[in-house]
């Protein structure tokens, strides 16, 4: 069952043959679009760097019943945590996260890791959070929404791990989550085998919801009386120089065709066909509205475009024909796939309760003790004397703030 639009359900009433000719028509001008840096959503990106890794390692750690951990054990795990480093040095590069110490009263022990009080504060703060009915329900009807995208209301589990940190899911939403709505989801067999010929499990929507199947650009326009046609936000950076010719078939023909919604079935239109990349840009505007990051790798938007049968060359022309609604940056080791209009230069335009909590635990990251005091590691790069300098920035606020910390336990 699928929702169909105002606009599209207009579009349907055309004739056979105009709608043949219509639906297979294409019109994208034959022109290179540059890829231009954004400075701001990079920062953006560059900001949280490491911040995934150290969740699952804290939340390894405090899944313990003593709260604490060998640093032995950690070691191996570290293809599973995705460090970037050795164990030893990625804890030691956060002191005020994690605390290396050696148990007492025990002979010849090993050192341990726990986390400092703040950072245990901030965790605690986040469980507080995600217990929260209203948050639950919440995260619910985003991962409904999201498997009422996908073809037949299932999505492998695997894919949904890849999401899930960016979806906002708690670490162990399987066991946790997922019972407290059984009129929602439902584990199911997929019917096929990966690689290794292992039965590929996943998560299957119980009902579709009509109350759901609306994206978020239809709320917008329904928000607003004036706003009769559904039309993307294009932001275009500083120095970006699309060509004219490029902006006029955006503006004048792209902007102007029949929106269809993502929780629509649009796999008969064709392949090539603007109003399929249109379908296809929709899709990736929902999922990325979904998540409360409002960015994930770019792996992870070519796997749930495969998965769906859209395949990763259409996923990524959508992403280079429309630079001014999507970002793609380079930044950490990989390349993350940002919303634009989510972002107003570095910060999120929407204050979601979670990246409040997580921004917290950034803050504790960017610190580093500096002659015995807390200062922001993050170096600063300016232009000074006609070369490029380093400076560790410090903040008189900051150091007061953690001098009557009880951090030195």
């Amino acid at each position: 069952m699928f929702i169909i639009s105002k606009f599209n359900y207009q579009f349907l009433q055309l004739s056979t043959t105009a709608r043949r000719r219509h639906l297979h028509f294409r019109t994208f001008v034959n022109a290179r679009i540059k890829w231009v840096r954004d400075p701001y959503l990079d920062a953006a990106v560059e900001r949280e760097k490491n911040l995934k890794s150290l969740q699952s390692l804290k939340n390894l750690i405090v899944s313990h019943p003593s709260q604490s951990l060998p640093l032995s054990a950690i070691s191996p795990l570290k293809p599973h945590l995705a460090l970037p480093t050795t164990a030893e040095k990625f804890i030691q590069s956060y002191p005020f996260i994690f605390k290396i110490f050696l148990p007492p009263n025990k002979t010849n022990p090993f050192p341990h890791v726990k986390l400092t009080p703040k950072a245990l504060s901030i965790h605690y703060d986040e469980l507080l959070h995600l217990n929260m009915s209203r948050y639950r329900y919440d995260i619910a009807q985003r991962l409904a929404k999201l498997l009422m995208i996908a073809r037949g209301g299932r999505l492998p589990l695997h894919l949904i791990d890849m999401l899930s940190y960016d979806l906002g899911l708690p670490h162990d939403y399987l066991l946790t989550l997922l019972p407290e709505f059984p009129d929602y989801f439902h584990i199911c067999d997929l019917g096929f085998r990966d690689s290794n010929g292992e039965i590929v499990f996943g998560l299957e929507l119980v009902n579709w919801r009509d109350d759901l199947a609306l994206s978020d650009m239809e709320k917008r326009r329904d928000q607003d009386p004036n706003e009769m046609q559904i039309k993307y936000s294009m932001n275009l950076p500083r120095g970006f120089d699309l060509q004219k010719r490029v902006q006029e078939w955006v503006e004048r023909h792209w902007q102007n065709l029949p929106y269809i919604s993502p929780y629509e079935n649009a796999f008969h239109l064709s392949p090539n066909s603007d109003h399929a990349e249109r379908w296809v840009v929709g899709m990736i505007h929902e999922l990325l509205s979904l998540l409360v990051t409002k960015k994930t790798e770019r792996e992870n938007v070519f796997q749930f475009g495969e998965f769906l049968g859209i395949g990763r060359v259409r996923m990524k022309k959508a992403l280079v024909h429309f630079p001014t609604i999507f970002y793609v940056s380079n930044r950490i080791r990989t390349q993350t796939v940002v919303l634009r209009e989510a972002y107003r230069k570095k910060l999120m335009m929407e204050k979601h309760p979670l990246m409040a909590i997580r921004n917290r635990c950034i803050s504790l990251m960017e610190l580093v003790l500096r002659r015995g005091r807390p200062v922001r590691g993050a170096a600063v790069r300016r232009r000074e004397r006609g070369r490029t300098c380093l400076r560790a920035v410090s903040n008189k606020e900051d150091w007061n703030r953690w001098r009557r910390s009880d951090d030195d336990d």
